[in-house]
Formats: C-alpha cells, structure tokens, sequence
C-alpha cells in the first residue's frame, strides 16, 4: 500500500453502478473484508456516509487504506467471485464457516450383485448414492441396519471375487452369501430393489411387497423363508416407529436454522438438517467465526454461499430467516442442473421440521458455550498456577514406538480454547538409535520450530513435553541450537504406577517438580492436551508399522516379486486374507505351485 491517505470520497464517485466484489485493505495491504454489490458505487459509498453503523462495521472501515474491485456481469456471478475470495482468503471481518470435507453417501454399486458401502467423493452414474448423510457414524449405522434386514455384500470386489467358503458375516446373517451362490442373482437383486425403496424413505412400500413375499411363502408351506420375510417386516416397523419425521412423501429437503447467544456474546450456531425421501437422516451444527455484532440474516446467508455454493444441493431449502434469495437461486439451479427452491415462510410439515432444527441449534449453542466456559476455567487456572497470563496457543509433543520400531513424533494444537486438528503434525523419525526417545525429541521439536525460525508459522505461548526432566531438557537442547531462547517449556511425567491425577509437571522454571491436586483445572486441561498427542502419536506410530509389516513379510519370503506379491494381495483382499489362507488357496493364485504355497505359508506361521 501507498502512504497517501486513502479518499474514500474520491474513490466511491469513480466507481461504476455496475454489480461486482469489493476487498476492502489494510495499512498492511491484507484483505480484511470481501463483499458483493448490485451496484459497486452506490454499495461502497454507504460504508462511508451512513452515521449509524454498527459497532463492528466502523471498526472495520476505520482500519481500511484501500479498496479493490471487480465488476461482473451479473449478481450471481459476483456471488460466486464473492465466495471464491471469502473460502481463500479468509478475511478478518467475514463470517466464516469450517469447510468440511464431502458429506458421505450410502453407494449401491453396479454390479450383478451391488456392493453395499461408504462413499465419500465425487459421484459416479455407474452406481446408486443415497444421502448425502451429515456424519460417518449415521451411513455407518443405516448400512449396519440395511444388512440386518436385508442381507447385503459389504466385502470389497477383490475379495468377492475369491471366496470360497462363507465368510463370519454370512455366519451372523448378515449377508447372503452371493459370493459363494448361496442365493440366486434374482432373488438377490430383490433384496437389492427394497433396500433401494427403504434408503428412498418408502418404507410402506417395501413393508407390502415383503408382507406378499411371505404370504406366498406360507402358502407353498416355506415356513423358513417365511419366517425370516417376517422379522424383515418386524424390523422394517420398528425403525418406521422410531423414525421421528416420516411425512410419506420421497421429498429431498435441507432445514436451515440459525440462532443467536441471548448474553450478547456474538456467538451463532447454524442447524442443518437433512431430508431425503421424507426422511430426516440427521443433522449437523455449525459455528461461525466473526460472526459478532452480526444479524441472523447475515449469517444464513453467508452460511448458504459458503456451504451450497461448488456442492450438490437438494431441490428445496427451507429457511427461517429472510434473505435475498434470488441470485443464490439462480447460481444454484445452474450448479445443480434442476430446479433449487428456497422457502422462507414454511407451513405445515415442513415448519415442523424448521422448529425441530431451530431446537437442535438452541442445545448445540448452549452446549457449545458451555464447553467454552469449561476451557476457559481451565486455561485461566492455567496461566494463574505457571503465572503466565499471555497463555493462549499450546503445542504437545509425545512420541510413540514398539522397542523402537516404526517411531512416530506427534505434535498437537491448542488455540482459541480448542483443539485445532487442522494444525495437528506427525514426523516419522530415522537415523536415530532405536527407542532414544530424547533424540526423537530433539529432531521432532528441531523439525517443528526450524520454519518459526526462517520467518514461517509462530511459536506457541507454551510447549508440552510429554515425558520427565530427559524429555524436557532434549527438547531445550534442540531450541537452543535454532536459537529460541524465549520458549516455555513444561513437561508432564507421569505418576506413581501411571495413574491419571498423579501427573509431575517439571520445568526450567521450576526448582522441584510441581504436582497439582487431581481435580485442578489446570491439570485437567493439560491432561485433555496430552491424551490427545498421545493419541495421535499411537494411531501414526501404527499406521507406519503396519504399512512396514505388510510390504516386508511378503517381500522377505524368497520367489516372490513385485508380480507375485501384487497377484496375493489383490486375489485375498490384502495381508489379512492371504494370512488367512490355505496352502491350498494359495495354490489357487496365479504363477504359485504346491512347493511355493507350503512355502509362503510356512514363512507367514
């Protein structure tokens, strides 16, 4: 930026009454706010001749140097741009949503006997997708219920491929068995159509054609196969009771509610809740950032662009606040490829649904808010007992091996009162002798705050170790030779016999170590921090050992190449199944003789 004084005056009357996207700049040059108008002129003049604005909004045009635009052809396409420059630069006073990942989707494949599965991803028409679901844990839980019912294949195609005798799930009836033609390919695809019906929300439906199946059972005196049509049916009505919105109509539909602290302390929380065929699959609570001083209606709407826009989105979206719909309509239906409807003063049924997420946002916000003031107990215990009031961003380390296999350092992010995932980094570590846990320590800190020192990232507020008075002074040693002499430093040394509560925290800092009563807040906090390192070493330190025992127990075994190796795998489904195998199985495989199967099995026991 230029030292000239920015004319806000002279800039506004130069502006087209075209529609476009404004960033509004700091002294720095960095982008603090993006917007869309209908109109460029007459939108960033009202910034600077309104007297009534809110707090936060003089806040933010006392701080702005300089103005960039981009006129575009029309409204939509600046809300496009809008969003574009929102998600990538992330402006300070913009409402900002957490961009997930792809939501998850139950997949029926095309094959002659459909896989059942999770799937996560772009879309293929070669298969049937049914969602998308708010989280993991429901696909999970509705595929669970759609092989009790229904008996599908889970198992990916390399092991369908070749099986030779049932495996567990067939055994626990959860699967057919079409692997091993246990059930006819029309019989299975029946199987198939009402699973299809059932993910549809046609739950009637699938109820009478099982209900006719088992009458015709009965009467050929099949009392087995009708006896299994009616704990279907059985199990079919119990969801059907349990289900807690089923209009009965196959109507695909997302319910978005927002709603705003009572304290005035500017937190909001978004409710999304999915419909799909009169189904209510569930819902998913969002929390903005900066999102202070800021209307409901500001907030829905920035929600709507940020989360709809570049992602598939249901024919109809009701909201309770409203909003100017038009152009995120128009952009969406051209997205989506069909007709989008946002509805914003529901009736009937649907305000059912409205008032059902507006409920689910009310208990998300308090619970939120409640974590918060949790957190914030804690770190304020926190910084009283070490007497540092600045404490705010912590950093964990831990480190995780098997005698000294596969050794895995993890380092952990605490800011803002939360942990921050996004954050978290693991290091594998090599060259070292193994199980030297203070030289892992040493190259995971020296790793980690090596970019600090050029220029990149910061340095937390506060460093733990987890480990004693070896761990903290390895970790010092490292810091040292980057030249950081400002760090703290704390180390957590676990107890007598490893109990929870009988923690050590030991410091340069400290003539003795300092022990805390078990119900403290602040150990409580360290604790919550440490777990989570620890946890996040041990699943990488995994990872890494199993990836190192797949690939090498095959390739130790002598007359087994990368063909040979390759062909096991895909016949047996991976490590696991060619463990499982017979010599006789392993025969089986391509390019293996009788000598090489005793071989490999003999070298795998």
């Amino acid at each position: 930026m230029t030292d000239t004084v920015f004319n806000a005056k002279a800039f506004c009357r130069d502006l087209p009454l075209q529609p476009g996207v404004y960033r509004m700049l700091n002294a720095k040059g960095e982008v603090i706010y993006v917007g869309k108008a209908v109109s460029l002129r007459k939108r960033v003049s009202s910034y600077f001749q309104k007297s009534n604005l809110a707090p936060r909004t003089q806040l933010m045009v006392s701080q702005v140097s300089g103005i960039e635009t981009t006129v575009t052809r029309s409204e939509a396409e600046a809300l496009l741009l809008e969003n574009n420059l929102i998600k990538s630069l992330k402006p300070r006073y913009n409402i900002l949503f957490r961009d997930d990942k792809s939501y998850p989707y139950v997949i029926l494949s095309g094959h002659e006997f459909p896989r059942l599965g999770f799937y996560r991803g772009a879309l293929d028409k070669t298969h049937q997708y049914f969602g998308p679901y708010p989280n993991a844990g429901i696909v999970r839980e509705s595929i669970q219920l759609l092989q009790k019912i229904f008996r599908l294949r889970t198992c990916e195609d390399s092991v369908f491929s070749n099986r030779t005798r049932p495996c567990l799930l067939y055994q626990i009836k959860r699967c057919s068995g079409p692997c091993i033609h246990r059930i006819s390919s029309q019989e299975y695809q029946a199987d198939v159509n009402n699973a299809e019906l059932f993910l549809q929300g046609k739950q009637t439906e699938v109820m009478e054609v099982i209900n006719a199946k088992m009458q015709q059972a009965s009467e050929r005196m099949e009392y087995e196969q009708a006896a299994l049509l009616r704990d279907q049916i059985q199990a079919l009505r119990r969801i059907r009771e349990k289900q807690f919105v089923d209009s009965g109509k196959a109507l695909d539909a997302d319910v978005v509610a927002c709603v705003l602290s009572p304290d005035g302390s500017g937190k909001a929380c978004v409710n999304l809740a999915m419909i799909r065929g009169g189904r209510h699959l569930g819902d998913k609570s969002f929390f903005p950032q900066n999102a202070d001083d800021c209307s409901a209606v500001n907030v829905v709407e920035a929600f709507l662009a940020q989360h709809y826009l570049n992602r598939s989105a249901p024919p109809l979206i009701i909201l309770g606040e409203k909003i100017e719909r038009e152009a995120l309509q128009q952009l969406l239906t051209e997205q989506c490829g069909h007709k989008i409807t946002i509805q914003l003063n529901p009736i009937g049924e649907k305000r059912v649904w409205l008032n059902m997420a507006i409920e689910n946002a009310q208990l998300a916000l308090k619970q939120m808010m409640s974590r918060h003031a949790s957190q914030e107990k804690r770190l304020q215990a926190l910084q009283q007992e070490l007497q540092m009031p600045g404490i705010q961003r912590i950093e964990c380390f831990d480190i995780s091996h098997t005698l000294g296999e596969a050794t895995v350092a993890s380092c952990v992010v605490y800011d803002n009162f939360a942990m921050r995932n996004n954050e978290y980094r693991r290091y594998n570590i090599d060259g070292i002798t193994p199980g030297d846990d203070y030289a892992a320590m040493r190259e995971a800190l020296s790793r980690r705050y090596q970019k600090v020192v050029s220029g990149e990232g910061q340095l937390p507020d506060l460093i733990l170790i987890d480990g004693g008075k070896g761990q903290v002074t390895a970790a010092q040693e490292a810091l040292q030779e980057l030249g950081i002499s400002d760090a703290n430093l704390l180390g957590v040394a676990k107890g007598e016999e490893r109990k929870p509560g009988l923690e050590q925290l030991i410091s340069p800092l400290f003539e003795k170590p300092l022990q805390l009563p078990s119900e403290h807040a602040a150990l409580h906090l360290i604790q919550q921090i440490r777990d989570e390192a620890h946890r996040f070493a041990i699943q990488g330190h995994r990872g890494r050992r199993a990836k190192a025992r797949t690939s090498s127990s095959l390739e130790n075994i002598e007359g087994i190449g990368a063909k040979r190796r390759q062909q096991l795998l895909g016949r047996f489904g991976g490590l696991k199944g060619v463990l499982t195998a017979s010599i006789e199985e392993l025969q089986q495989t391509e390019g293996i003789s009788r000598k090489l199967a005793e071989k490999i099995y003999k070298e795998l026991h």
